[in-house]
């Protein structure tokens, strides 16, 4: 039974669906949803994320987790706990990198994929590594670091839309054959809930998305740890910027397919992404809530120069490279931390039984320069993509203005 047929069944048992169940059967249906039946990552993919571009990307998050371990005093295992694993390549990344970090570190960090789907792990064979297939985070007593890119923006949400004053649900429902967006009474009182508590009153008309599953995660992953951090990288605005009436007057649920942008969710059904942008300012508020810290929110872009990812540009001079390397490597570093992409996602970092430490990649450190200034420069390999090859748009520009 594929992802739309069963979308169809639940719709004529049942009249209309929520536009947050027909998302959550368009990705995760077991028989042919959108994440259960391809790998959506890379060439071959509908898009790419920051540890295909470089492993710089992986390796200045071993430098944070490096920090991290140090301010807890180096708890053997420190555990990193990624959700949302995928094929594993941030994992071999920053497993690799951390064998160059000084005081033993590699030997005290346990690195564990939890993803919901089987995968062809890259990071088979790395040691003290391990996959788990579940969703969630199905853990107690971690301490370390439970680690996200792009995660929470393919939960499920729902939609609402402002309508003569009053709160609208979006659903999905049939009319002649088709199905259709219809609207009616919110199915549950934490939507409107989640706007008066962020003060948010969307304008006649304005449509918008709403993630109530961020409770449930921030419970979930407040229970597995024990003590440590939670370093949340995704696309997404604060909530005062996201629900903005003039900016985003139809929210920001988007569909992807084949690195084209189609927006239009009822089609496609299983075969295209459907991702919406992240609400921060609830992911901390949920977070604080079950006794997490928030420590801090910045752009990918000053995290990662915070850590100094302008060094290994410098030195990449250093090593021996053929001008097409140099090119591919240069461009893939600069596509991490370019304005209006990937430089513009958000990371967040909460601590639960750490206090308030000043971490690297929130505030520039003379440690942090230090150290990275005597680490050498990771580079491209087999599995990352090469940019200025044609395949993507964006880091052959940077690379050109450079």
């Amino acid at each position: 039974m594929s992802a739309e047929t069963e979308v169809r069944r639940r719709v004529q048992k049942r009249g209309k669906i929520t536009f947050a169940e027909f998302m959550e059967v368009a990705l995760y249906w077991p028989q042919g949803g959108y994440y259960t039946d391809r790998e959506p990552v890379g060439a071959n993919g509908d898009y790419y994320t920051s540890p295909e571009v470089h492993p710089a990307f992986g390796a200045l998050l071993a430098v944070q987790f490096y920090q991290m371990w140090r301010l807890m005093g180096r708890p053997s295992p420190f555990t990193v706990l990624e959700l949302g694993a995928g094929h594993g390549l941030l994992c071999r990344d920053i497993s690799a990198y951390a064998t160059g970090l000084p005081q033993g570190f590699a030997e005290s960090l346990h690195y564990i994929c939890v993803d919901r789907r089987p995968a062809n792990p890259v990071e088979s064979g790395t040691p003290r590594t391990s996959r788990v297939l579940a969703d969630g985070a199905p853990f107690r007593g971690l301490q370390g670091c439970v680690l996200s890119n792009e995660y929470l923006d393919a939960f499920p949400v729902h939609q609402v839309v402002m309508s003569g004053g009053c709160l609208k649900e979006v659903y999905v429902g049939l009319e002649g054959g088709e199905l259709v967006e219809l609207t009616g009474e919110p199915s549950d009182s934490g939507l409107a809930g989640r706007l008066d508590e962020l003060g948010i009153t969307l304008a006649e008309g304005q449509t918008a998305e709403i993630n109530l599953a961020l409770d449930r995660w921030s419970h979930g992953i407040a229970a597995a740890l024990e003590r440590g951090f939670v370093l949340t990288i995704d696309y997404g605005r604060t909530a005062k910027d996201l629900y903005d009436p003039e900016r985003r007057p139809r929210g920001t649920l988007v569909t992807y397919h084949q690195h084209v942008q189609t927006d239009s969710p009822l089609t496609r059904i299983g075969r295209q992404d459907i991702t919406a942008q992240v609400d921060f300012t609830s992911a901390a508020g949920t977070g604080e809530k079950v006794g997490l810290d928030t420590l801090g929110l910045v752009t990918q872009r000053d995290f990662l120069s915070n850590l100094n990812v302008d060094r290994f540009q410098r030195h990449l001079r250093d090593r021996s490279l053929s001008q097409r390397q140099m090119q591919s490597n240069r461009a893939g570093i600069l596509d991490l931390v370019r304005p209006g992409g990937l430089g513009d996602f958000k990371v967040l970092i909460q601590g639960k039984k750490v206090g308030s430490p000043a971490l690297w990649g929130l505030e520039q450190s003379p440690d942090a320069t230090a150290l990275v200034e005597s680490l050498p420069v990771p580079l491209l390999a087999d599995r990352h993509l090469s940019l200025p090859d044609g395949r993507y748009p964006g880091g052959e520009a940077e690379f050109e203005a450079l």
